[in-house]
Formats: structure tokens, C-alpha cells, sequence
């Protein structure tokens, strides 16, 4: 079988910007100018979906790659075919609809189809996990707000091929994820949390699985509580995950009454795969109920693999660990027939099995704006900022501390140890500050403020503040004279600022105290503003929100929080000085965090907002973690920027959680059966 090389259906796809937002929407932001910010291992993914033969196949199979080569490509779904008809001879095609993002945005294609439609939502949002029943296509979308701080905008719509029709299926306000059609489209099961919502979980979501009709959204019912990733075998056998209370992901099956009415005392729920490994994800097929096709993490391997479970032996069968053993493998699927399992994984430079094509290296990821005069960017990196004249970047990747000009070009390393936090000093031509040492660390952690000058030809710095007290986060005033930072020297971290030129010795004053933590700051251009995140309302809590304080410490006011014990992190002012970036939970988590790599924090989205709290606005969707934004002075062509060294490919991490084996050693080896596949 060949690889489908054209994506000829672009569907749910994202609408240009200025269809969705208005003049009027703008009016507090006087120029064009653009954010950086940073995603925690996004610009290692290079994802594309992958196949291999499963049953009765020959020995030695070969990976096959089903998409570009090029995008971000994941979470796939084999749609069952459309009847054959008279003027269609050949064989039956596998067809394969994905989500991808290409071009700045997130959106679904649909390979080998001849007709295409756009989106009549026009909004921009995040898509993930489309199933198509027909012509129907079933998905996770986030283009509503859910109007309630710190709660998902996750909900599962059809769309209709061909006439882009488009239901709501999910209530408003409950957020519903990875949707499942039953083999007939007449039910779908999601993962949801019903109207208790969303309550800060970063590992396991606290979700239960629901089926409702999938014509309109009615009968919606709970079958079975604790689980998530629902996948159907027949009309009345659901497969999901859950962490069993030994510390194990599992599958476990949920069986149907076929006549009682379905409620979670009617249906029958049983555990089928054993301690010992996690399994997750599962794909189940009508064609095949002899097995289910999961992901999964074993103690003797560093990497998720996918595996076939023999339900009816009780024993696995390794599909992907003995042809690429060294990669991570995540959310299988099964084919119509059961023949083929597909999944992603990052391609990294396979082995020239691209036909000489790279991966793409991007220093700073184009991502499609919902604000005409702000252009978007995703960097390489961490803790962004712009110089004044906005043409070059400081960041850091850990260790050492970067500067590049905007277009790419002139990328040196400054500084080798441990940075965070770049500020560029707005009067002394190339001079940035950085906190160094240890990052999330305690008050005692030695931590210290520098100013380096990036256009000496050794990078000299100066060390401002002294004592190592944690000290970070350093932001200069618009004249150039102080810097207001972070510090922990009087066994809590709050603000104070100090001369900037000399440092701490020529100059110091105390701009916040108290038993909590104030930190992030970051200065107004106008001079009469500091930001900062602060957790003063629940000292400890770890939910920070946002505040502004003038210099001399006056008229404290508050911006904005996320709902109860939420997060608003990293604030920096626009140019003009009227409106804040910051990253947030304010719309929760997008997706299960166990389908992704890992993200300490699976949850943050960049937002803007106006100092008075209103405005707020969402400019990125994904269920990944977005944070460190900085606002810079000009407006950046919103293209990709290649980076100027071909970079590590696939260096993200696996879910850390995945790697705690509950009794390991001990009751943890599993108690099936491991085959090979193809004896290897």
C-alpha cells in the first residue's frame, strides 16, 4: 500500500482573522506589533501518522508514513468506507482524517476525498479527535468561550460535509473530550466531568464516560464513572482507561444492557488489562473484538509503544517496539478491517525515509492571530523579549542565554549557565537582564540578577544583586534607571527595585511585603505601572493572579484572576502600554494530558487584557502549555523563521507520571503473556 501523497479535502480549518473579530474589538490597541512566546517542547513534536500491519501479515514490517512529512500531524481515525458504488472501481481506498497544524492554525483534514468546505464557525480554536460517520464529521472544538473562568471550552460538535452545517452536541457549560461514534453513528461516548468541572488535575482528568445521541446531542447518560479515552467495540461494549487505585493505567471494558435502561447500575464495568504496565488509550474495532490496540509504558523500556491485547487470551502482542524501539508511540487506531494500526510519532529524520526531506527547524513558529494588528509567534526557547527597536530577540534554552535578530540570522549564546527571565535595558544600547542560577526554586536558592552587554565581543555581565537570595526577574524602567525584580532575601519572595547601572549597593527600595509570594514583574512603558503575579490572597496555594502597584507602592489594584485557585502567570504590557499578555488557565485543559507528551502545566493559553480588567481575550488553543509571552514594538510578517542550526529532533519527554511503577519488582510484572510481533 503507498502513502496518500495529497490532502485534498482541507476541512475545519481556520478562517482568516479579521472574520471573526471587528474594528470595534481593537480599538484599545493603537499600533501593529507582535508577542513571542514559548511552548514546552512543541518545536521538537514533528508528529506524523504512521501505519503497520497487525494480523496475518508478512515478517520484517516496514512503518509507513501516511502524512506530509512536513506538518504537525496527529490523532488519526480510519473512517469506515462509503459504500461502494458503480463508478467507483478499485479497490476500496484508506482513508485517513487528522489533525494537523499547518500554516499557523490547528484544523482536520481529510485525505482523498474531492470536495472541500470551510468552517462555518469561522472562529479560532483548537480541533482534536475527529471521527467520521458518513458525511458527518464528529470533533472536539474550543472556538466557544464557556463564559466562566477556569473552565474548559472543550465540546464535541458535528459538522456535515459538503453543506458545513454544523451542532453543538456537548451542554453548555460541561466540557467534553475524546469522543468515540458507536460502529452504527448513532451514539457517541465522550470523557467529561459533567457540571463539576474542571478542578486543576494535570495528570489524570477526573472524568466519567457519557454517551449521548450523536444526531443531536439527546439521551445523554453517565455509563460508567472514572475513566476516560472511550472506544467502542459494538453497539453495547466500550473500552477506556483509568488509573486503578494500585497505581496502574489500565483498560477496562464497560458492557451495555442491550434492554434496561443505561445507567451506571445497569452497566457492567470490568477490568481487562492487569497490573504491572500502564496501558492507556485504547482503539477498539467492530471487526475484531478479539483484541483492543493500546498504548503503553512498560518498566523495562523508556518509551510508549504501541501493543495489541489479546482479550480473549489474556496476553500482548508488541507491534511497534521491535521496529522502532527508541520513539515515543501515542493514541493507536484501528483500521475498518482491523489490518492496520495507525498512530504518531515524531518522524526525526527517519532514516532518510522521507526522500531527503528535513524536518523543520523553526526558531520562531508563525501561529494564525485573532487580533489583525498583533502577529504571533511560538519560539524555540523560553523567556523571550524584544530589544527596543524590536529587531532582535534574547531567550533562553537551558542552560544559556541566546540573542538572534528577528529574521534568524546572527544567533549567538551570551551567557552558558542557567538563565530565566530576559529583559532588555530600553536606553544602554544591547544591555539585558537575566536572572541566573536555579529555576522554581526555594527563597534561600542562590539566584541573582545580571545585566550582560550582548554586543561586546565577550559578553561581559555585571552581577547587581548580592547574596544570591533568589533573586529574578528583573524589569527596567522605561528611562532606564531602576529595575524592579523579584527577591526572597526576607524569607518570603516580593518586589523591590534598584539602581540599574551599579545594582543593589547603589540603591534599593522595598516596593512589596508580606507572608506570599509576589513575582514576575514587569514594568509599564509609560513608567507608571509594575506588574506582577502574586498568590497574597492564598499564600502557599499555588493560585497566582494578577496585580499592578505603582513604583512608589501605591494604589495596588487587581486585573484579574482565574476563577477559584486558578493561574495568571508572566504578565507584559503592550507598547502602548494599555493592555497585559499573560499566560492562564483561565479555559482550563483542551485535552487529556496522558494523549500528549508531557507539560508540567497541560493547561496554560495566552490571553490578553486591558488594565481594567476587561477585555479579556484568548489568542492561542491547544492542549499543550504555552507561558513566557513578551509584547514587542513591531509588527513581525507573520511568517515561519527557520532556525540557523538544524536543532534535536524529538527531544520532548514522555508523561512523567508514566514513569512511577507502583510495586515495581514486587506484585508489578505482569501476569500475561508478551509476544513479539513477527517472532523478532
Amino acid at each position: 500500500m503507498e502513502p496518500r501523497k495529497n490532502h485534498l479535502l482541507w476541512f475545519i480549518t481556520l478562517l482568516q482573522f479579521f472574520l471573526s473579530y471587528t474594528t470595534a474589538d481593537h480599538e484599545s490597541l493603537s499600533t501593529r506589533n507582535s508577542i513571542v512566546f514559548a511552548t514546552l517542547g512543541r518545536s521538537s513534536y514533528a508528529f506524523d501518522i504512521y501505519t503497520l500491519p497487525i494480523l496475518g501479515q508478512r515478517t520484517n514490517p516496514k512503518e509507513l508514513k501516511i502524512t506530509d512529512g512536513e506538518s504537525v500531524n496527529y490523532n488519526g481515525h480510519f473512517p469506515a468506507p462509503s459504500p461502494p458504488s458503480d463508478q467507483t472501481p478499485g479497490p476500496t481506498p484508506l482513508n485517513l482524517v487528522y489533525v494537523t497544524e499547518r500554516n499557523g492554525s490547528s484544523g482536520i483534514y481529510l485525505d482523498a476525498l474531492y470536495y472541500e468546505v470551510t468552517d462555518p464557525t469561522a472562529r479560532f480554536s483548537m480541533k482534536d479527535r475527529p471521527n467520521l460517520v458518513g458525511d458527518y464529521l464528529v470533533y472536539v472544538s474550543t472556538h466557544e468561550d464557556s463564559g466562566v473562568p477556569r473552565t474548559s471550552w472543550a465540546a464535541v460538535y458535528w459538522t456535515r460535509l459538503g453543506t458545513g452545517l454544523t451542532r453543538r452536541l456537548t451542554p453548555y457549560g460541561v466540557a467534553d473530550f475524546s469522543p468515540a461514534v458507536s460502529p452504527s453513528g448513532d451514539w457517541t461516548a465522550v470523557a467529561s466531568a459533567g457540571e463539576r468541572g474542571w478542578r486543576g488535575e494535570v495528570e489524570e482528568l477526573d472524568t466519567d464516560i457519557y454517551i449521548f445521541r450523536t444526531e443531536d446531542g439527546s439521551g445523554r447518560v453517565k455509563v460508567t464513572e472514572h475513566g476516560g479515552w472511550p472506544s467502542w467495540a459494538d453497539e453495547s461494549t466500550l473500552y477506556f482507561h483509568r488509573k486503578g487505585d494500585d497505581g496502574w493505567w489500565s483498560i477496562y471494558r464497560a458492557i451495555l444492557p442491550k434492554s434496561a435502561q443505561i445507567s451506571t447500575d445497569s452497566v457492567v464495568t470490568q477490568r481487562v488489562t492487569p497490573p504491572g504496565l500502564h496501558a492507556f488509550t485504547p482503539a477498539a474495532s467492530e471487526a475484531n473484538k478479539s483484541f483492543v490496540a493500546v498504548a503503553t509504558r512498560r518498566p523495562d523500556s523508556e518509551f510508549r509503544h504501541i501493543e495489541l491485547f489479546d482479550v480473549v487470551l489474556n496476553e500482548f502482542l508488541e507491534v511497534t517496539r521491535p521496529v522502532s524501539p527508541h520513539t515515543h508511540h501515542f493514541n493507536p487506531f484501528l483500521s475498518p478491517d482491523s489490518a492496520r494500526v495507525g498512530y504518531h510519532r515524531c518522524r526525526g529524520s527517519d532514516n532518510g525515509s522521507d526522500n531527503g526531506r528535513k524536518s523543520n527547524h523553526l526558531l520562531l513558529e508563525n501561529i494564525q492571530s485573532p487580533l489583525s494588528e498583533i502577529s504571533l509567534f511560538r519560539i524555540d526557547g523560553s523567556y523571550p523579549s524584544f530589544s527596543p527597536e524590536g529587531d532582535r530577540i534574547a531567550y533562553v534554552k537551558f542552560p544559556g542565554l541566546y540573542v538572534v535578530n528577528r529574521d534568524g540570522s546572527g544567533l549567538r549564546q551570551v551567557y552558558t549557565g542557567t538563565a530565566f527571565s530576559t529583559a532588555w535595558d530600553p536606553k544602554r544600547q544591547g544591555v539585558v537582564y537575566a536572572g541566573v542560577g536555579p529555576t522554581f526554586a526555594s527563597e534561600e536558592t542562590k539566584v541573582d540578577v545580571i545585566s550582560i552587554n550582548v554586543d561586546d565581543d565577550d559578553s561581559t555581565y555585571k552581577r547587581l544583586t548580592k547574596g544570591g537570595k533568589n533573586n529574578a526577574f528583573p524589569s527596567p524602567s522605561p528611562d532606564g534607571k531602576w529595575v524592579v525584580f523579584r527577591s526572597g532575601r526576607s524569607g518570603h519572595k516580593n518586589l523591590y527595585i534598584m539602581d540599574a547601572l551599579d545594582g543593589e549597593e547603589a540603591g534599593l527600595h522595598r516596593l512589596t511585603e508580606g507572608p506570599w509570594t509576589d513575582t514576575m514583574c514587569n514594568w509599564s512603558p509609560n513608567g507608571d505601572w509594575i506588574a506582577f503575579a502574586s498568590d497574597r490572597e492564598n499564600p502557599g496555594s499555588g493560585s497566582y493572579e494578577l496585580f499592578m502597584v505603582h513604583p512608589n507602592g501605591t494604589g495596588l489594584k487587581k486585573v484579574v484572576q482565574s476563577g477559584s485557585g486558578g493561574r495568571t502567570n508572566h504578565p507584559w504590557f503592550s507598547p502602548d502600554g494599555k493592555n497585559i499578555v499573560f499566560t492562564t488557565d483561565y479555559a482550563a485543559v483542551s485535552a487529556e494530558p496522558i494523549s500528549n507528551p508531557h507539560h508540567y502545566q497541560p493547561y496554560g493559553d495566552i490571553f490578553t487584557i486591558r488594565l481594567d480588567g476587561s477585555g479579556i481575550r484568548r489568542l492561542t488553543h491547544n492542549s499543550f502549555e504555552d507561558g513566557t509571552p513578551a509584547w514587542g514594538p513591531t509588527f513581525m510578517r507573520p511568517i515561519d523563521v527557520e532556525h540557523p542550526n538544524d536543532g534535536p529532533h524529538c527531544s520532548f519527554e514522555d508523561c512523567h507520571w508514566l514513569s512511577k511503577f507502583p510495586n515495581h519488582g514486587v506484585e508489578g510484572a505482569p501476569s500475561v503473556s508478551i509476544k513479539v510481533q513477527c517472532g523478532q
